[in-house]
């Protein structure tokens, strides 16, 4: 018995790296739960074409945009446990969501593996090119006298984009009214034609914006300034001492994953994130690399929880 018992063992620790080894042997699925061009968008595809390489199978990048961010991470947690479907998300249906929602469609704690974090970035405000604020203390005068007529477009209710926003009015006093989005490039678009006059995105959908003059930046949302808009303020510096929202993704399995099949991503994505190319065309996006084992981002989230949802709870932000 004993030695039937020590032959299981051994065999059971032998399989692991082979399951590992053998993956994926079919196309790997990501999904992305924001529409085509959005920065998550631009993030899954960059890292794709180094990963299909290194995995032998190609990536398909599937955008369910749609429910701020759930519809996707649905998918993601409804499917097979294997390691083929992955998905890539964000504070909102991740961190955010179990504080706003009364009812979400999966328990992001119990139904999604994190894997990896893949980037970090700054929100930047913006408003229309024509807008008459030139600085972040400009737009607060004019957002005051506007007296809540003001209203800001968000890439979706909870996501980072619409908490950064919430964040900032209740630091600077001003009222105004949210309106959503699915994803960032509908609601660049809208600011764009003037239809809301206020912003707070990652940078990538709106570069081609502020390049042809139809959208202005004023401010990042980071402790310090970035590389490559270092003309930009920060809120803290345009006098909002302390101010920071950063907006970040990973990449997700659904819950039952194999232990050596996450750590295998988890292993390839940091390889990708570290080359040279990938973080110049990243950091061209104003993203940051990430990277690191699924346990510092399991802790991350965690933290994230805990600080935005005392805000969630305080501005009384519920969603059905």
């Amino acid at each position: 018995m004993k030695k039937t018992l020590a032959t299981l063992l051994l065999a059971a620790g032998l399989a692991a790296p082979a399951l590992a080894d053998n993956w994926p042997g079919r196309p790997v699925r990501i999904v992305v739960p924001a529409p085509p061009a959005s920065s998550l968008d631009v993030i899954v595809r960059t890292l794709a074409e180094r990963l299909k390489d290194r995995w032998g199978q190609p990536i398909v990048v599937d955008n369910k945009a749609g429910a701020g961010g759930m519809l996707g991470m649905d998918l993601v947690a409804k499917a097979a446990p294997d390691g083929t479907t992955l998905g890539i998300g964000f504070n909102g249906p991740i961190a955010f969501g179990p504080f706003m929602y009364r009812k979400m469609p999966y328990d992001p704690g119990k139904d999604l593996l994190p894997v990896v974090l893949t980037t970090s970035q700054p929100n930047v405000l913006a408003v229309p090119f024509n807008h008459p604020a030139q600085s972040v203390a400009e737009f607060v005068a004019w957002a005051k006298k506007e007296g809540g007529k003001l209203s800001y477009g968000s890439v979706g209710n909870g996501s980072s984009s619409h908490l950064t926003m919430e964040l900032f009015r209740r630091a600077a006093g001003f009222e105004a009214t949210h309106v959503p989005y699915a994803g960032s490039p509908p609601a660049a678009a809208s600011l764009a034609a003037g239809d809301t006059q206020a912003l707070f995105t990652v940078a990538p959908a709106l570069l081609p914006l502020v390049q042809g003059q139809r959208v202005r930046l004023l401010a990042v949302t980071s402790a310090q300034r970035i590389e490559g808009m270092k003309q930009l303020p920060t809120i803290a510096e345009a006098g909002f001492p302390g101010f920071e929202a950063l907006a970040w993704n990973g990449l997700f399995a659904p819950a039952g994953t194999p232990p050596e099949i996450v750590e295998r991503i988890n292993a390839d994505v940091n390889a990708a994130l570290k080359e040279p190319a990938v973080q110049e065309a990243l950091g061209k996006q104003g993203l940051i690399a990430g990277g690191g084992s699924a346990a510092e981002f399991r802790r991350y989230i965690e933290q994230e929880g805990r600080t935005w949802g005392a805000l969630i709870r305080q501005a009384g932000i519920a969603l059905e």
